[in-house]
């Protein structure tokens, strides 16, 4: 099945594939461009966008938004990881961390699936904390400085793809969408 996948984001695009060809199911760019709004809610922003381009094409799609909530930064950047990471990066919140014990962190990640017969969202999370340095070369974003738990203090950086993917925010989201695609009784939500 073929979907597509508003974003602009071609690390994305290629992240979400990966975790949902075992599942059948294969996303390609949608012809118009995501639409946000800003919200203190990835959910919020992520079903506004969805329903923005389903309206824009027609077709079932879906929309994706993430971000990293850091503990002791009062679950700053949220949803506003993208903006944040272009204009600091890494190092600003490295910086912004400094002299804190507390670097306890998550990335959270919102799908949302639209067509004409449902608007339906998954969400994944990943919890871990916030590296002393960047480390690692893979990956995109806030990657080189997010240590999941259970990754035996690697970075999402420092993990491979797939081993990224089984653990990660998005990996969750996207496999428990292409679960509810490959389900029975879904012929209805597919137009």
């Amino acid at each position: 099945m073929e979907l597509y996948f508003a974003t602009g984001n071609p690390h994305k695009l290629a992240e979400a594939n990966s975790i949902l060809s075992d599942l059948g199911v294969i996303l390609k760019p949608a012809p118009s461009p995501k639409i946000e709004i800003q919200s203190e809610s990835l959910e919020e922003i992520a079903r506004y966008a969805a329903e923005a381009a389903y309206r824009s094409i027609g077709s079932p799609l879906v929309v994706e938004d993430s971000g990293l909530f850091v503990e002791s930064l009062n679950g700053f950047p949220g949803p506003y990881s993208s903006y944040v990471y272009k204009t600091i990066g890494c190092g600003g919140i490295l910086r912004l961390l400094e002299g804190r014990g507390n670097r306890a962190a998550h990335f959270e990640c919102v799908v949302v699936y639209a067509s004409r017969e449902a608007l339906r969202s998954f969400v994944g999370i990943a919890k871990g904390y916030i590296a002393e340095a960047p480390r690692g070369s893979g990956g995109f974003g806030f990657d080189p400085i997010f240590i999941c738990e259970g990754c035996g203090g690697r970075t999402f950086s420092e993990l491979c793809q797939s081993e990224k993917s089984a653990v990660s925010h998005r990996g969750r989201a996207f496999r428990a969408l292409g679960e509810w695609l490959s389900s029975p009784g879904r012929e209805n939500t597919l137009k």
